[in-house]
């Protein structure tokens, strides 16, 4: 029996956090080899763990892939969480890529320099009330099912529901006019797996704050 999947990065959620996200809706249990200082980083380059020298690094099955949307790919096709056909995946990916702007635009906030954070809110709040949220509630009308494809919890569904999270950090009334992505929210949040995952003491991370920053700051400079 394989072991559990290992997760290498900064305690915090940056481009991780998707992953973790994801692996907890496979019900797949994780654990987690945390950088803390530049010379971790280092020893991860220095032998040969990196492909490209950068982190996220996931050890699972054997590999150690990297590159967010690669780990992602192959955590949703192992565990069921990609379609049923090459359309439905068509349709995850597109999905799933649609949301990766805003979503960068949210986990890179915290690391933003103060004086630039007023106006990249505003950016978020914008194109999240008129450019992304309106898309997907068009998809949940256009067909009336539970899920975003297929009528069954995909990647893209974990993704969104992630992605909702961590906006309502950022503004509690952003959801307000949006109905079908609240109960879509509260769909995906009520599964056994997410509930878990949901609950204080997971391995679910915390907005990234201050201490952090610094942190990351150190091990990245």
């Amino acid at each position: 029996m394989a072991g559990k999947p290992i997760l290498h990065y900064f305690d915090g959620r940056a481009r991780m956090e998707s992953i973790r996200w994801l692996l907890a809706a496979a019900g797949v249990e994780f654990e987690e080899k945390f950088m803390k200082t530049r010379e971790d980083l280092e020893k991860l380059r220095k032998d040969g763990s990196l492909m490209f020298q950068q982190v996220p690094m996931v050890e699972i099955d054997g590999m150690k892939l990297v590159q967010t949307r690669a780990i992602l790919n192959y955590i949703a096709a192992k565990y069921n969480l990609y379609g049923k056909d090459i359309k439905e995946r068509a349709l995850i990916d597109m999905y799933s890529e649609g949301m990766t702007d805003l979503n960068e635009m949210v986990l890179l906030y915290p690391y933003l320099p103060s004086r630039d954070k007023d106006g990249r809110l505003t950016q978020i709040k914008e194109k999240s009330r008129n450019r992304y949220f309106p898309a997907f509630e068009k998809v949940l009308k256009s067909h009336g099912q539970d899920y975003l494809v297929g009528n069954r919890l995909s990647k893209a569904d974990v993704h969104l529901t992630e992605l909702l999270y961590h906006t309502e950090e950022l503004d509690s009334t952003i959801l307000a006019n949006f109905p079908l992505l609240k109960a879509l929210r509260t769909r995906v949040s009520n599964l056994p797996t997410m509930k878990k995952f949901l609950q204080p003491g997971s391995q679910r991370k915390p907005f990234d704050d201050e201490k952090c920053v610094e942190s990351v700051k150190k091990i990245f400079s």
